[in-house]
């Protein structure tokens, strides 16, 4: 086997990557790697651990604290172990939960059986999402975006500028932003 490696990440300032780091490093990493980063930030914000994933070689463990630490959500750590695994890097938690060089010829069978539930659960959110968009278009629920502005807005804005307010007073007056004051305008013109 290559060398072991760490990545120890915290969420906030008021935490500190130094305990984890200190029980990698007790754990044989030759290497560590840390950041403070929000879990929910993405993988372009987590520039430690690019590096670390950069600086992985077959034959090589990666040591972390605790799964989480590998992405934001539970499909990401399993896509993140798949593509460890097929680049021939071993994956190590502190807490005992997984050991990819531990389960040997059955580490590819383990990793697949992640992969297939994440994409199952991938599959059950897209199936509820699109139910839901479904249920609310039937039920003339609200399907995102910012609401309508209102006909009566809409009249005391075209109203306000056949008196001679400026755009900016237009939109000082009625809370709107410029731009939606200037569509407005420009579709009450198209109309008439």
């Amino acid at each position: 086997m290559g060398q072991s490696i760490g990545y120890a990440r915290c969420s906030t300032a008021h935490q500190d990557t130094e305990a984890q780091i200190a029980e990698l490093r007790a754990a044989g990493c030759s290497e560590v790697f840390a950041e403070k980063v929000s879990s929910r930030a993405p993988l372009e914000k987590r520039s430690q651990l690019r590096k670390c994933l950069d600086f992985l070689q077959k034959g090589d463990e990666l040591v972390v604290s605790k799964l989480d630490r590998l992405g934001r959500s539970q499909v990401e750590v399993i896509n993140r172990l798949n593509e460890l695994q097929i680049q021939g890097v071993y994956v190590r938690t502190l807490d005992g939960l997984i050991n990819t060089s531990g389960l040997g010829k059955l580490a590819p069978l383990v990793i697949g059986l992640l992969t297939g539930l994440a994409e199952v659960e991938r599959s059950l959110i897209q199936e509820r999402t699109r139910e839901s968009v479904e249920h609310r278009r039937r039920t003339g629920g609200n399907l995102g975006g910012r609401p309508k502005t209102s006909d009566k807005k809409e009249r005391l804005v075209v109203r306000l500028r056949d008196e001679g307010e400026s755009y900016r007073s237009i939109r000082d007056q009625t809370g709107l932003s410029l731009a939606t004051v200037q569509r407005i305008l420009k579709d009450h013109v198209n109309a008439s």
